[in-house]
């Protein structure tokens, strides 16, 4: 199961993510000293956004940490990191723009991020199956045939890593979406304009490249043990 071509993968695609993740941070950290137009904060970025698409019932608040930003629309909140909320600079304000734009997705009932709000209850519940599926692998639980066959442990495990991939795959449109309405509100607002403006597009691109790297993982792993399952057939 945990054979050679999965260590591979799993081993490449990490060093493909930290390439990334360390592209990203390297350019967050640069567009961090490059002020933006009006000298507003993340967090007045966000409340300007929200105001000029109609939107009054959603929260902007600081969370702890580092590129934590994220919106949730289970309580209809966009949750800055202390860089992004009390930033003044086009790093700020990019991703302030983005997670806003998740906010005019949800009030539009943009359909990606329906979908992908609707299968967070699976993703979750096949997070704890995979993992339970794993560790009973490793104290050889699958030996036993009454309790579940090697068999049965893949298709598990392909049923789970599915709904991984589609839920990566939704992700994607979803987040370039959001990067789209931020930077089209961004350039007409005045926020930012010319030079400064390519960088808040520089830096929301290769973001969006984390969640392509992931996507791409889960469908290389899928497809990985779908192969061992159609060898066992043959």
């Amino acid at each position: 199961m945990f054979s050679l071509p999965l260590l591979v993968i799993f081993i490449g695609f990490a060093v493909l993510s930290m390439v990334v993740s360390g592209r990203l941070k390297s350019k967050f950290a640069t567009y961090s000293k490059i002020p933006v137009t009006g000298g507003l904060t993340g967090r007045e970025i966000a409340e300007r956004m929200l105001r000029d698409n109609g939107i009054y019932n959603v929260t902007v608040q600081s969370v702890p940490g580092q590129l934590t930003d994220h919106y949730n629309p289970a309580n209809m909140t966009i949750n800055l990191s202390p860089d992004v909320y009390n930033g003044r600079s086009v790093a700020s304000a990019a991703v302030a723009a983005h997670e806003t734009g998740h906010a005019v997705q949800h009030a539009h009932s943009y359909s990606m991020l329906q979908l992908r709000t609707a299968l967070v209850p699976l993703q979750n519940v096949s997070a704890k199956i995979i993992n339970f599926v794993f560790i009973a692998m490793f104290f050889g639980a699958f030996m036993f045939q009454g309790i579940f066959s090697y068999d049965l442990a893949l298709e598990i495990i392909i049923a789970c890593y599915a709904v991984f991939t589609l839920f990566a795959f939704i992700t994607l449109p979803v987040e370039i979406d959001a990067s789209r309405r931020a930077l089209a509100w961004l350039n007409t607002s005045g926020i930012t304009y010319g030079e400064t403006h390519e960088k808040a597009k520089d830096a929301l691109k290769w973001a969006a490249y984390t969640y392509v790297v992931a996507a791409l993982a889960s469908l290389a792993t899928l497809l990985y043990y779908i192969m061992i399952f159609v060898g066992r057939r043959d």
